[in-house]
């Protein structure tokens, strides 16, 4: 059983910084404090002013760089990004920053989402000539800016943004300029921040307070940001949706707790979601217990709703390599266990309410769930902070198929039978939304409710994007 696909996976994190002379240095810290958002790949690409240098590879931001990497990386300008692989693998051709050179300059890109007309765009430039490297859509981004007849580079990105459809939270670093843009609907995260005299910019607002920059204000649905030696400007190139639709799951669980995201302290919306939770889902338990460490903001709202003690019940190794052999199929618990191990003194003889962020395949809960009973639990209570999910995500989000998903499939009796739970219990979509102080139009809930502001198959063009008048 494959237990990385047993949980909704970010694909990536980005992260920027122009006009500091150890930009390249402070983008590696910026990828380390980012590296919740991908563990497959990093990259930084960096710019002197006149040239663009880069080093990237796979593993974790600490294996990819050291000293000697980071030398090689001159200039008060760069882009880094961490990557979660997911159709293409953890392919070295698929790591971003991607960095070409052509008759026009150097030019790097990094990305963060998804674009739902990516197969229909690639198989048209494949029709034109175009050689693909890499199986991101990414990729398709530097095609359609080195194809477009616009004179300038902000406006060949503009007309390249104009042709896709989907979430992406962009990055575009040439000799001579930086370039973030986020798309209409503002799927994924960005904000803007600034260290002294420099611009920084990043996924999440942790990146900020690892390098002590101080956060300005996100990056808002369809803006682009420029900038260059004479400063930053705003420009609103793309059309602004009525009301912008960002990932709710970044709440319920990709994004760390201690950043501000999309405008919600993360960590108090969690305990919001768990203290919601419980008055909608009460459990009569003896302890409240968190499945680390996702779900220990939303177990602590959950208890202290309840009137219950919060132990923790379950403690997670921190030192686990993503491989490791596993002696023999009698072993299939190994995986679980290897994470987390139960604290008797906590579990035994005692009715435990388990608490979660989110539950997608159920396999891993399933094996919670028995860990518990081995420790000698009376009754074992599931309890997720979240709505059922019933569907995958097409915005940039690693996902099993509907099929796989158990609340796609089964009831919540047939839940707490397949979890081998005494039972089981979820955030409504109204809670959830309510704990986020947000109406059902304030973010994206497809996973949960079915509802997709952009569908997989959308490949509509929009209208004519205006064009920027370069400085």
């Amino acid at each position: 059983m494959n237990e990385r696909l047993d949980a909704f996976h970010e694909e990536c994190g980005v992260f920027a910084v122009w006009g500091h002379a150890d930009a390249a240095r402070l983008a590696y810290l910026g990828l380390h404090a980012l590296q919740h958002r991908g563990q497959e790949g990093a990259g930084i690409v960096a710019s002197d002013g006149e040239r663009l240098s880069g080093h990237r590879g796979v593993g974790l931001v600490t294996d990819v760089f050291d000293e000697q990497a980071l030398a090689r990386l001159p200039g008060q300008a760069a882009i880094g990004h961490n990557r979660y692989s997911t159709a293409g693998g953890a392919d070295p051709r698929n790591v971003q920053p991607f960095l070409a050179q052509s008759s026009r300059g150097g030019l790097a890109v990094a990305h963060n989402g998804n674009l739902v007309n990516a197969g229909a765009l690639r198989e048209h430039l494949e029709s034109q000539g175009a050689i693909f490297q890499a199986t991101s859509d990414t990729e398709i981004v530097l095609h359609l800016v080195a194809r477009s007849t616009q004179r300038t580079l902000v406006n060949r990105l503009v007309d390249a943004l104009g042709q896709v459809r989907g979430a992406y939270s962009l990055l575009v670093l040439a000799p001579d300029r930086l370039i973030a843009v986020r798309d209409p609907h503002g799927f994924r995260p960005m904000v803007l921040g600034r260290l002294g005299s420099a611009h920084v910019i990043a996924s999440e607002t942790c990146a900020f307070d690892l390098i002590e920059a101080e956060p300005v204000r996100e990056v808002q649905p369809g803006e682009m940001l420029i900038v260059d030696a004479d400063g930053l400007v705003s420009f609103r190139p793309l059309p602004r949706e009525r009301t912008p639709r960002p990932c709710v799951f970044e709440h319920v669980y990709f994004s760390r707790p201690d950043s501000v995201v999309f405008g919600h302290e993360v960590y108090a919306a969690r305990r919001a979601m768990g203290a919601r939770l419980a008055d909608e889902q009460p459990a009569d338990c003896d302890v409240v217990v968190p499945v680390p460490d996702s779900g220990v903001p939303a177990a602590m709202g959950y208890a202290e709703r309840l009137g219950r003690p919060f132990h923790l019940g379950l403690i997670r190794s921190h030192y686990v390599g993503r491989t490791f052999i596993q002696p023999s199929q009698a072993h299939r618990d190994l995986g679980v266990r290897l994470k987390l191990n139960p604290v008797r003194g906590v579990i035994e003889g005692r009715r435990v309410a388990v608490i979660d962020d989110s539950l997608v395949r159920g396999t891993t809960c399933r094996k919670i769930v028995r860990l518990l009973r081995r420790a000698g639990a009376a009754e074992v209570h599931v309890r997720i902070a979240a709505p059922p999910t019933t569907g995958p995500c097409y915005y940039g989000v690693d996902t099993p198929s509907r099929e796989e998903l158990l609340a796609a499939t089964r009831d919540h009796t047939e839940i707490a039978m397949f979890l081998e739970a005494d039972s089981v219990g979820y955030l409504s979509l109204a809670g959830m939304h309510d704990a986020l102080h947000g109406g059902r139009e304030s973010f994206c809930d497809a996973c949960f409710s079915g509802e997709y502001p952009v569908r997989p198959t959308d490949a509509r063009r929009p209208p004519q994007l205006p064009l920027f008048r370069d400085r």
